[in-house]
């Protein structure tokens, strides 16, 4: 087996005749630029890109495999520089019978599967341009058209309060999946949960969890990943991890979930984050529930309460959940104060590309070009030592005190 840096959920802010794709996206987020990026600064090794489905991103991905940019690989998936793997997948919004909507990332193996999906979802949005699009299919009816073109389906981002599954649609998995729930074998955290948040639920003790990215710029790609061990960068051993068949996630590295932007409840007209225990479910100071936005700590406080109270939690469930991966909070260079963007180029420039600064480059070594005090930040980041303000409410959370 082979260790990989992976980051499965980046966007494309432009396609390549400069027309707009996720709106809230950096311009500079095309293709090539993700690609590169991976390769020269990120050491990034596997990326999925999820606007592929799109109509100018699908039109520049063929023409990259034309060019011979990108190969295709006989397992699946496009090998770029033979350096990083690019996994093309499609982000799209699901409405359920109770109005609730979630995101959800569809991932295929070949352009042939790629367009055929592509064909079927430009029928069910108002623009086939524009990623992250409503499709007007709830969850249940997305999983069955992936399957059916040997595709893979994750949750997106799932305790999210306005797009996520947990967050905003249901209580349980087969709320929205029937009795297909157990088929649902990977769920992407979101930027406000870690591990131990997603175990106090009991039904996700058995799933995997994924640390990805969400980027809306390039500067934000690895800000979330995860260390995977597979055969071979393809996606037929992307598939077999995803579905708990073959390969290992080792380790899952994201933000401390406070620096989160929805982490704790947080009322608007007092235009605060609430710290008090959880669950918040209106504001404890003028008494707001309407313009009031539930965080994800608690929300999966609420979520875990009922699941425990409906159902014996088993055994296994609980010796599963102690085989899941590491997670690792780990702060992105650019999220630590000091660390502007001079600083941050001299870095890269000095010792190679954004992961092994985090991982590997020693205290020592970061002194000697840096100084004292940016190793010092550097090397309390890497190790969870930093104190953080929780986010809420769309407001990131905020370091402190170093």
């Amino acid at each position: 087996m082979n260790k990989y840096f992976l980051d499965l959920h980046v966007h494309i802010g432009r396609d390549g005749e400069g027309n707009a794709v996720k709106i809230t996206a950096s311009s500079n987020l095309t293709l090539p630029n993700i690609l590169r990026e991976c390769v020269e600064r990120k050491g990034i090794d596997l990326i999925g890109i999820v606007d592929c489905g799109t109509y100018g991103v699908l039109h520049d991905l063929k023409k990259l495999v034309s060019s011979g940019e990108l190969v295709e690989l006989a397992g699946g998936g496009w090998r770029y520089r033979e350096k990083v793997t690019l996994f093309a997948g499609v982000e799209l919004e699901t409405v359920e019978a109770n109005g609730g909507r979630a995101h959800y990332l569809c991932y295929f193996p070949s352009l042939t599967r790629l367009e055929d999906f592509a064909g079927l979802i430009w029928q069910k949005v108002k623009n086939n341009r524009l990623s992250s699009q409503l499709c007007y299919l709830n969850g249940h009816q997305l999983l069955c058209e992936v399957k059916k073109r040997a595709g893979l389906l994750i949750p997106a981002h799932v305790f999210t309060p306005f797009k996520g599954l947990y967050g905003n649609c249901a209580f349980w998995m087969s709320d929205v999946f029937g009795d297909d729930a157990a088929e649902i074998k990977t769920i992407e955290l979101g930027l406000s949960a870690d591990r131990d948040m997603a175990l106090l639920i009991p039904e996700l003790r058995n799933r995997q969890f994924l640390a990805n990215s969400d980027a809306h710029s390039l500067d934000k790609i690895g800000r979330e990943y995860n260390v995977v061990e597979m055969e071979t960068p393809s996606f037929d051993h992307l598939a077999k991890l995803l579905r708990g068949q073959q390969g290992k996630i080792v380790a899952n590295y994201g933000l401390d979930p406070q620096l989160g932007k929805y982490h704790r409840s947080y009322c608007l007209i007092c235009d605060r984050s609430l710290p008090e225990p959880p669950p918040v479910n209106c504001c404890p100071y003028c008494g707001e529930k309407k313009k009031f936005v539930l965080g994800v700590l608690d929300r999966i406080i609420s979520i875990a309460s009922l699941q425990q109270e409906t159902v014996a939690i088993k055994t296994e469930e609980d010796q599963q959940a102690q085989l899941q991966p590491q997670y690792y909070h780990q702060v992105p260079l650019s999220f630590l104060p000091g660390i502007g963007k001079k600083t941050k180029e001299k870095l890269l420039k000095t010792f190679g590309t954004e992961m092994k600064i985090l991982h590997y480059v020693k205290k020592n070594e970061l002194k000697a070009v840096m100084g004292e005090k940016i190793a010092e930040l550097i090397i309390k980041a890497r190790n969870g030592e930093i104190r953080i303000d929780p986010g809420g409410g769309g407001r990131y959370g905020r370091i402190t005190e170093t």
